[in-house]
């Protein structure tokens, strides 16, 4: 099977090799399943990113969705892709054997939806959706909506969104006006308007189910009056049969830059009698619960970003390898054979760069699957606790690291093309589009770094933050006793005690009262904070490197020679930036809050 959607050699040893996926089988959870099955669903989930989704991510680009006469008009090869996806059994492919799933450990789970992502983003979406509204409702629905609602999203007969953004607040959630009025049957009426609404209209399925932040009467202002509601598109029936239209109405769609086979809507609720929902949890505590979809689709959005940057890759490696252009520097006879684009160095240092993004971005949204496993399966309530801290805490880098490092390795795929790259008959310039959302939707990099920085470092008196370090630590030291990896365990130790130097610095301003001069730089904190993981993860990947190399034939020498001098480019390259950025961190430096609009 052709593709240039991941390569499965990198997959498997991130699998296997590097993260050791098959001990979550010990997990009673998962003993059905061993190395074959996995690789199963694996090589499915590939087979129908490959013939089913990469084949119109083109055309959902060129002719993006339309609104006529009230309806959404789409490319009829979307609705195709999706009912093979249903067909397979992936929509639910982490879900329990009795709601239809596989029961598949959310590494391999995330990378069945990660394949997808890579082969057409915009498709892929509304199932991405559906499946995180559907989690949101088992997690924290009642049982008659579990039945009557998710489990048809997980059949894929239903589809999700998320309905958060109101055209006057953006992410200033706490702002929000869309309210909820009781009603004598228990039900709720909404009235408001939300935009940016992914997948928010369409006729994909027979239904869509609106997961909703709104007020009840007298809350709270600010984040804390919010609640969560379940509004369906069509209302249905204590049979689940399907019963009227819903007051949920399609105001229009967005245009977007990329992205653009997943309708981006604005929609009202509420504009005669009011739209029928259903509170999900307990009033007041709507935040609290939609953090559970939010979560979740931030590690998606950093997944997403890692396999777009990864698709660019390999096209723009296979570029390299067969266009033949120019000649080696000193080369001073015009008449001899031009050579391969990769002969030349400063291609080889863009190629190495993206491999360095997006084999390190793939750590990184693993490592997260693995601790979501540990956090609910793990033989202590110790291990599930430390698990669920540290996934907390790496949750706005997972998002927010390849949202830039993996954009950028679309944008150096677009260079190796050179001018090639900016038309539109090669994909990478689509990819570059598509993948530029991803540093906004689901908490811009700001939103994150002021998360990471103000909450989850200092969260449990600094626990799971303490636990991170140790764990680098024990990686530098075990890089250390490898002649090979010394120079490059030195690099991250330098880095990581800059990083650790800048926290305590924030942490006692912080601590001073002075919370918006502490958090002024709290975007350079995450870049920063995000390349030390990163490098961590490179350092083991180069670990797990050398034992490979130590029973690797010629076929697979290459493989992990490649995995060691893309640690040495990322050590070398990139890790030295962190210490010039603490640096500034530590001098907890104001330029940026001090400057005031008459200046600019």
């Amino acid at each position: 099977m052709q593709q240039k959607i991941v390569s499965t050699r990198d997959l498997a040893f991130q699998l296997y090799e590097l993260h050791e996926v098959e001990k979550v089988l010990r997990f009673e959870r998962y003993q059905d399943h061993s190395r074959e099955t996995l690789q199963a669903a694996l090589d499915l989930a590939l087979k129908v990113a490959a013939e089913e989704f990469a084949p119109h991510a083109r055309l959902v680009d060129e002719e993006e969705p339309t609104f006529e006469n009230g309806r959404v008009h789409m490319r009829p090869e979307v609705h195709k892709a999706l009912d093979v996806l249903k067909s397979t059994g992936l929509m639910a492919s982490s879900q329990d054997y009795e709601r239809g799933g596989m029961q598949l450990p959310s590494a391999v789970a995330q990378m069945c939806v990660g394949m997808l992502k890579g082969a057409n983003v915009g498709t892929q979406g509304y199932a991405g959706l559906t499946i995180a509204a559907a989690n949101l409702i088992l997690a924290h629905g009642s049982d008659e909506q579990k039945s009557r609602y998710a489990e048809p999203m997980l059949a894929g007969r239903f589809f999700g969104t998320m309905c958060l953004t109101e055209p006057h607040a953006g992410s200033s959630l706490g702002d929000l006006r869309t309210r909820a009025e009781p009603q004598a049957d228990g039900s709720y009426r909404l009235f408001g308007n939300k935009i940016y609404i992914s997948g928010g209209d369409h006729e994909l399925s027979e239904n869509i189910i609106h997961m909703v932040l709104a007020r009840l009467p007298g809350a709270p202002a600010g984040v804390k009056g919010i609640s969560l509601f379940l509004v369906p598109k069509v209302l249905v029936n204590e049979d689940g049969s399907l019963g009227g239209r819903n007051d949920v109405a399609l105001a229009g769609l967005i245009h977007k830059m990329g992205y653009r086979g997943t309708t981006s809507t604005m929609l009202n609720f509420g504009e005669a009698a009011g739209a029928v929902g259903y509170l999900v949890g307990s009033p007041h505590q709507g935040l609290a619960a939609m953090f559970h979809m939010m979560n979740e689709a931030r590690i998606g959005v950093g997944l997403g970003s890692v396999m777009l940057g990864y698709t660019g890759y390999l096209h723009a490696l296979e570029y390299a390898r067969e266009r033949q252009q120019g000649r080696p520097v000193g080369e001073k006879d015009p008449e001899s054979p031009q050579v391969p684009l990769i002969r030349h160095a400063d291609i080889r240092r863009m190629l190495l760069a993206q491999k360095a993004y997006v084999e390190g971005g793939l750590a990184l949204c693993l490592q997260g699957a693995v601790l979501v496993d540990e956090k609910k399966f793990a033989e202590t309530g110790e291990q599930r606790e430390l698990a669920a801290g540290l996934l907390d805490l790496l949750t706005p880098v997972i998002k927010s690291w390849p949202s830039r490092y993996c954009l950028e390795a679309n944008s150096l795929a677009i260079q190796v093309h050179g001018g090639y790259g900016y038309t539109r008959e090669y994909p990478v310039e689509q990819f570059y589009r598509d993948n530029r959302l991803n540093p906004i939707h689901e908490g811009t990099h700001g939103i994150q770094g002021i998360d990471l920085l103000g909450r989850k470092v200092s969260m449990a008196d600094g626990r799971y933050y303490r636990e991170l370090v140790r764990r680098i630590e024990a990686t530098i030291a075990e890089a250390r006793k490898q002649e090979r990896l010394a120079s490059n365990a030195g690099l991250l130790e330098r880095s990581l005690s800059a990083m650790v130097e800048a926290t305590r610095v924030i942490n006692e301003v912080k601590a001073s009262g002075d919370k918006e001069k502490a958090l002024a730089n709290a975007t350079l904190y995450l870049d920063a904070f995000g390349q030390v993981v990163v490098g961590w993860l490179w350092v083991r990947q180069a670990l797990k490197a050398l034992v490979g190399l130590g029973g690797a034939g010629e076929q697979t020498e290459g493989f992990y020679q490649g995995k060691l001098r893309a640690c040495d480019y990322f050590c070398r390259y990139e890790l030295p930036g962190v210490v010039a950025t603490a640096e500034l961190l530590q001098s907890v430096d104001s330029t940026a809050l001090d400057m005031f609009d008459e200046a600019f």
